[in-house]
């Protein structure tokens, strides 16, 4: 791995890349891979990343990245349109 990364920065170095467009995508391509992983989870990425919750959340932000279309299916129905067995669970502890 450690030869392909050199090959890597090389090849971005030869074509003009400068540092801080690099870090960024870097930055980019490191945690979407770790969101994908997590199914958009940022709690779940933030703690694999080694970063807060908060950090990541910024970081995205900073990014421009769209978390939404990382996460598989969609958020938990409002508790309103939940089946009412689940309430019901609930209920009774």
């Amino acid at each position: 791995m450690k030869d392909q990364l050199e090959a890597l920065i090389l090849q971005m170095y030869k074509s003009g890349i400068l540092y801080t467009e690099a870090v960024r995508e870097f930055k980019k391509r490191f945690i979407i891979t770790v969101l994908q992983e997590n199914n958009g989870n940022q709690c779940k990425a933030a703690r694999q990343l080694g970063m807060h919750r908060n950090t990541l959340s910024r970081t995205i932000a900073e990014l421009k990245l769209d978390v939404k279309s990382i996460r598989h299916g969609g958020r938990r129905p409002p508790r309103s349109e939940r089946p009412a067995i689940a309430l019901e669970k609930k209920a009774a502890r």
